[in-house]
């Protein structure tokens, strides 16, 4: 699985948000974690009362999101980071200064109710932050990934209990001390800081694994590029078949969830990614949502190899089914359901995504994934090609 970084319904959209983005659109040219203690559930914080929660980042994709909901669900929450990125961002909020890698001294002699760490990548760091914190703070959320997963994702069913990834201690070593992430390490290094976080909490932790994180403020691109492609209209490439299916999650449904996982003290660890779509499902939301004139040629993951177009990087959110599979496994996300993670529509995803895009990018409209214009145009013409 490639590596995922960490750092609004239809009607309640302006048209006139949606008008503008198609007028300037459409110019462009283009060991297991299975001994943890996974799932016990404690009381659901009664209502009104206010939680002191302490973030690790909060300015980047889901951060501000977990902040935001966070304070719309009554909840008072402190800054930590280096203040370096978005420090436009909730002025109203405390904001203590510091630095993951050996600069802890403003989370000294503090308390919370909970810590959401957002921004651990290295075991080193998270080890360093949940062991001064242990005796000051009841829960520590440690945002994961399903990286930790490897290879296997799509292949098989894979829970919460599945084995995780490993690399040896001479790569862990080479990882902190170059501070580099790789796709070789980073599902492994997820997994050792989910272990460091649990081993210092023991029992009062939670690790939230999200799949592929899309929506509003992502600037990846990874999956902005189907709701802006399709709304440029004209042929557009579409890989493998209608029927494969894909898995993302909105980064509002993924706060929500992480907010809920405090409220009610669900300790373990979750799978947060988003219920099977469909390709064609996906495509068709965003020609409904952008009201464009697209239309969909559909090329086999065969023929799409052979041009050099790559899955997930030119072809984002999909990766072809494995070898004799029609489409890929799901990965298992009922532990985190039963723990109150909920969905938001597909149209509410696309809709938010492509008015965000309008409102933040139209200075910077080229997309940072998926095929460019003229490279798809020569594809779509070896596919006509291809077939006389």
């Amino acid at each position: 699985m490639p590596v995922i970084w960490a750092d609004g319904t239809i009607g309640g959209m302006e048209k006139t948000t949606r008008r503008g983005f198609l007028e300037w659109s459409g110019a462009l040219a283009a060991g297991s974690l299975g001994s943890c203690a996974i799932g016990a559930q404690g009381k659901r914080v009664a209502p009104g009362r206010e939680l002191r929660l302490l973030i690790l980042g909060g300015t980047s994709f889901l951060g501000p999101h977990v902040v935001r909901r966070a304070l719309e669900r009554g909840h008072s929450m402190a800054l930590f980071n280096r203040g370096r990125t978005n420090t436009h961002l909730f002025p109203e909020l405390e904001k203590l200064k510091g630095d993951r890698n050996g600069e802890l001294g403003a989370l000294e002699g503090r308390e919370w109710d909970a810590v959401i760490d957002t921004s651990g990548y290295f075991p080193l760091d998270v080890a360093a932050s949940a062991g001064l914190l242990s005796g000051s703070v009841g829960q520590y959320v440690f945002v994961s990934s399903i990286s930790v997963l490897g290879q296997r994702l799509g292949e098989e069913v894979l829970d919460e209990e599945s084995a995780v990834d490993r690399i040896d201690a001479e790569a862990v070593a080479e990882a902190h001390a170059t501070r580099r992430i790789t796709g070789a390490n980073y599902g492994a290094l997820k997994a050792l800081c989910e272990e460091e976080a649990e081993r210092a909490f023991d029992g009062r932790a939670s690790s939230v694994r999200p799949g592929l994180i899309v929506g509003p403020r992502d600037r990846t691109d990874r999956f902005s590029y189907w709701p802006v492609r399709v709304a440029r209209g004209g042929e557009v490439l579409a890989p493998g078949a209608p029927e494969e299916t894909v898995q993302f999650i909105d980064v509002r449904d993924v706060a929500d969830f992480i907010v809920r996982v405090i409220e009610e003290r669900s300790m373990g660890v979750y799978h947060a990614d988003g219920e099977p779509v469909e390709m064609g499902r996906l495509l068709g939301v965003c020609q409904d949502v952008s009201g464009s004139d697209a239309e969909f040629t559909w090329a086999d993951a065969e023929f799409l190899k052979a041009q050099g177009v790559r899955p997930w990087a030119d072809m984002p959110v999909w990766v072809p089914p494995p070898a004799g599979q029609e489409t890929r496994v799901p990965l298992s996300v009922e532990r985190a359901v039963g723990a109150g993670l909920e969905f938001r529509g597909l149209a509410d995803t696309v809709g938010a995504t492509l008015d965000w895009f309008a409102e933040n990018r139209s200075e910077d409209p080229e997309l940072r994934t998926g095929i460019s214009a003229e490279r798809e145009a020569l594809v779509l013409a070896a596919w006509r090609e291809s077939r006389g």
